[in-house]
């Protein structure tokens, strides 16, 4: 009974002191707690692996896949593509926040945060969320101030004042940790000289947000989708479809602007941060797109593109163009369809999907069997060839071999098109779910 006392005492004497008085290895103490936060609209893909490749025959004799296992970490995936109504909250936030910084220079306080909750003056002041932004108002100093997010007078349509969409601007910035791994490996190793910080890897960019609407009008010839363009993006009869007219640099910002949306919350909560939202690599989308069911043509699991009522599974060009067998005519509900074994929609057709991979007809030989991405970063003046990135799942207006789970198409990182929208993607924080959490 003494022994257990003296313990007991101890115990209470280590939690109280503190690592430093102890003189014994205990970790860092007082470490804030973790719970594994399922994020909103996605599901858990577990860790696994499959044989990547295409499952039938190759169509076109392209020869740019074959089949190789490849494993995979576990992840979250958005259940659905990104939608009108979700991509708009991203543009909305661009267009806010150029709004209440302009307003700040009428009134400062109101628009800006200057101290923190304990009345102490912070060293660069941020924008006032709470804040109400008065877009229809008398005070003339106030229109002023706002002037600039509208188009001139000689660009209005029966003088209705709009927002010109051409100035809703996202500047953000990233870590290019490759970059990072690949020069201080090589300054360590041969001996180069000292001077690189992390500035060197820190990456920016400016990317417009607003989808490229006229994409409906300018991909197909002498064919009326003046509708489309017209109302898709904006109108609520639209909110729950996929986002279309978004490039690949545009989907990349989003990604980010989530990521720091999330954390920003959390750094609220006093909770730590997670893993980023990122484009998935073509073969986490794959391996999701199978559902668990390995060498398997589609999402659904069968060969076959209608189920035993005859009924078409996907919205894509089926027969010999008849659009609206299937039920849709252009895109249809982002929740259309039934889900695969992982819960995920339209995994195959409705809209083609931006991944975050570079496109190169031999990517399989040389990636790597764990997590497989193959990444370039084109700059602006390259040549096209190097801004090719991958897409899957194929459209609605492909027909049914490009909506295979395994085949690979591409597209260029600075075209929207009014077939290709994206979801996002999550790491998971451990080894699987459940596993010592």
């Amino acid at each position: 009974m003494r022994r257990l006392l003296f313990f007991i005492s101890l115990l209470v004497i280590v939690a109280s002191c503190g690592v430093r008085e102890t003189g014994q290895l205990t970790g860092v103490l007082n470490r804030p707690a973790w719970y594994d936060i399922d994020p909103y609209g996605m599901v858990y893909v577990p860790m696994g692996s499959f044989i990547m490749g295409e499952n039938d025959q190759d169509v076109p004799y392209a020869h740019v896949s074959k089949a190789k296992t490849v494993s995979i970490q576990a992840f979250y995936m958005d259940d659905t593509e990104i939608t009108n109504n979700e991509y708009r909250q991203f543009v909305h936030w661009v267009r806010d926040s150029m709004a209440l910084t302009l307003l700040s220079d009428v009134d400062e306080e109101e628009y800006l945060i200057l101290e923190d909750q304990y009345g102490r003056e912070l060293d660069e002041p941020i924008l006032n969320w709470y804040a109400k932004i008065p877009w229809k108002t008398d005070d003339e100093d106030v229109m002023d101030a706002l002037e600039p997010m509208f188009y001139s007078p000689s660009e209005r349509i029966y003088g209705l004042k709009q927002i010109d969409t051409r100035r809703l601007k996202y500047e953000y910035s990233w870590i290019d940790y490759r970059m990072a791994a690949s020069k201080g490996r090589s300054r360590h190793q041969y001996g180069e000289p000292e001077g690189l910080d992390r500035s060197s890897f820190i990456k920016n960019d400016i990317v417009e947000v607003y989808p490229d609407t006229l994409c409906w009008v300018a991909d197909f010839s002498y064919s009326f989708n003046e509708p489309m363009t017209n109302m898709y993006f904006w109108h609520p009869a639209y909110d729950d479809y996929p986002v279309v007219g978004v490039t690949w640099k545009q989907a990349f910002a989003f990604s980010r602007w989530r990521t720091n949306l999330f954390n920003q919350y959390l750094n609220r909560a006093q909770v730590p941060m997670v893993q980023d939202f990122r484009l998935p690599s073509e073969a986490e989308w794959e391996y999701a797109s199978r559902g668990g069911l390995d060498i398997s043509s589609y999402p659904w699991g069968g060969p076959y593109v209608r189920n035993d009522r005859g009924c078409f599974l996907a919205n894509f060009k089926p027969l010999r163009g008849n659009y609206v067998d299937d039920g849709g005519f252009h895109t249809v509900n982002a929740y259309s369809y039934s889900p695969n074994d992982y819960g995920l929609f339209c995994m195959s057709g409705n809209v083609a999907e931006w991944t975050s991979n570079a496109y190169d007809e031999s990517a399989y030989d040389f990636a790597h069997d764990l997590n497989t991405d193959y990444q370039f970063d084109a700059e602006e003046n390259d040549l096209p060839v190097f801004k090719r990135k991958v897409i899957r799942g194929g459209s609605w207006k492909d027909v049914r071999y490009y909506i295979q789970t395994g085949v690979r198409s591409y597209e260029y990182q600075d075209t929207a098109k009014c077939y290709i929208g994206f979801r996002n993607v999550m790491t998971y924080l451990g080894r699987a779910k459940g596993d010592g959490l």
